[in-house]
């Protein structure tokens, strides 16, 4: 992603702008595509901020409001699937994606664990010993 524009820069277009000068003609001036003026004067009218927004950071979970409930739900069910969850909270009114669902628990450090009845064989160093095959008369 490409950094934004100095400070300066946007000031200056800004001002030229409200000096009386048309937008397409301080976007001529200064080099800069006419809609990037555009934009910034009209963000400038709307907010009267001149700065861009800052970047980067970390993106907060859509999840948050409704942590409390989540955990709540989790508990009381702990079978449920995230597709489960995710239906239950579009019935709430939450609409988000599974995706969100799955980051969210991951986040918790809510993990999903099979059933202790249909657990695999796991390692062979656990398992016990093979018996060897009795001679069977019938081989040679």
């Amino acid at each position: 992603m490409p950094k934004p524009y100095s400070s300066d820069l946007r000031q200056r277009a800004i001002a030229l702008v409200e000096g009386g000068q048309s937008r397409r003609a301080v976007a001529k001036l200064l080099a800069l595509d006419k809609s990037t003026v555009i934009l910034w004067v009209k963000e400038f009218r709307a907010t009267g901020k001149q700065a861009a927004a800052p970047m980067g950071g970390r993106r907060r979970f859509a999840l948050l409001a409704e942590r409390d409930w989540l955990l709540a739900r989790i508990v009381a069910a702990p079978d449920l699937t995230g597709r489960a969850l995710r239906a239950e909270l579009a019935e709430r009114g939450t609409k988000v994606s599974y995706d969100a669902v799955w980051r969210f628990l991951r986040e918790e450090r809510l993990t999903f664990k099979k059933k202790s009845a249909r657990r695999r064989a796991g390692p062979a160093r656990c398992r016990p010993q093979t018996r060897a095959l009795e001679a069977s008369p019938g081989l040679r």
